[in-house]
């Protein structure tokens, strides 16, 4: 499943290739080959550094926009969406678009994983936190470690997702 999936417009791509758990793992790969499997972390703070393009209920529409289209194989057309969506967000539009499509295939990744019980929520339930309950970067992206996934369940079923 190595190769690229998409082609950013600065040259580097994404792809799925073998990580600790499974063969979903995604990654960032360079213009000079080297690749990096990008962190909740870092693409939230992404997301936040957007809401000075765009208020973060907007941000959070276009996510949703693109959790609605997510399936468990990767579509041509979704990353059409997210490269259309990422235009209004003027000099962070290349940032926008690497952040969402690494959302994108996180939660493609999710959906695939072996007895999932969240699948694609899980990634929903962390852009929910940080857009619409304004919690923080590292709160939003690591509050679920170690969470039992019945306890997550509840928290998506209490936002209606």
């Amino acid at each position: 499943m190595t190769g690229p999936i998409f082609v950013f417009t600065d040259g580097t791509h994404v792809e799925f290739g073998p990580g600790k758990f499974d063969d979903w793992c995604v990654y960032h790969v360079g213009r000079d080959g080297a690749r990096k499997p990008p962190r909740d972390v870092d693409y939230f703070a992404t997301l936040r550094q957007c809401e000075s393009m765009a208020d973060a209920p907007t941000i959070y529409r276009d996510f949703v926009q693109i959790f609605d289209l997510t399936r468990k194989e990767p579509e041509v057309q979704v990353f059409e969406t997210i490269r259309e969506q990422s235009q209004k967000y003027n000099e962070f539009a290349t940032e926008f678009e690497q952040a969402m499509s690494f959302i994108y295939l996180g939660m493609i990744a999710e959906e695939n994983k072996s007895f999932t019980k969240l699948g694609k929520r899980i990634k929903r339930l962390g852009v929910h936190k940080l857009l619409i309950e304004s919690e923080s970067v590292p709160h939003a992206a690591n509050f679920m470690k170690g969470m039992a996934w019945r306890e997550i369940d509840q928290l998506c079923r209490e936002r209606d997702f």
